[in-house]
């Protein structure tokens, strides 16, 4: 589709980043009334899920629209944080609580996560790179190593 590929470019921008950043609290709550099948950009046109974690400070529930790649029978996601220097807060609460959900087009499922070691994630960032292929700016810009996370049904 032609709007999936011009986002996909322009998804490379700082600009772009900035927006997303920006964005992201709408497109949680657009995502969330529209049982997935809408975003800010419009149609959905790129694989999204929300993920919902417990907060590692306050205990409480804590939302992330996420785009994944497929894996197995399970999903993969990438704490890019828009090319931020600090890794976002989901990861970090996946970390200290790897029990979450995955809310794909309405459907929820609880999963738990695991922080892929350096061989799965050579083997998963391709399709993570295939969905989004701006992971590997942000990467750059934030001087960081992104982490990737393996979401499996429970």
């Amino acid at each position: 589709m032609v709007l999936t590929r011009s986002v996909r470019r322009l998804g490379r921008t700082r600009w772009f980043a900035r927006l997303g950043r920006t964005a992201a609290g709408l497109d949680r709550r657009l995502q969330k009334a529209t049982r997935g099948r809408w975003s800010v950009l419009g149609r959905v046109t790129l694989p999204q899920l929300v993920l919902t974690t417990t907060g590692r400070t306050s205990g409480q529930p804590r939302e992330a629209v996420l785009l994944y790649a497929v894996d197995a029978d399970g999903w993969v996601v990438i704490g890019s944080n828009w090319g931020q220097g600090h890794h976002p807060a989901w990861s970090g609460n996946l970390l200290a609580d790897p029990r979450a959900a995955v809310a794909v087009a309405g459907v929820t499922t609880p999963v738990v996560a695991t922080l892929v070691d350096d061989d799965e994630r050579a083997r998963l960032l391709p399709a993570l790179l295939a969905v989004w292929p701006g992971y590997e700016d942000y990467a750059a810009r934030a001087g960081r190593h992104l982490r990737v996370f393996r979401l499996a049904p429970v």
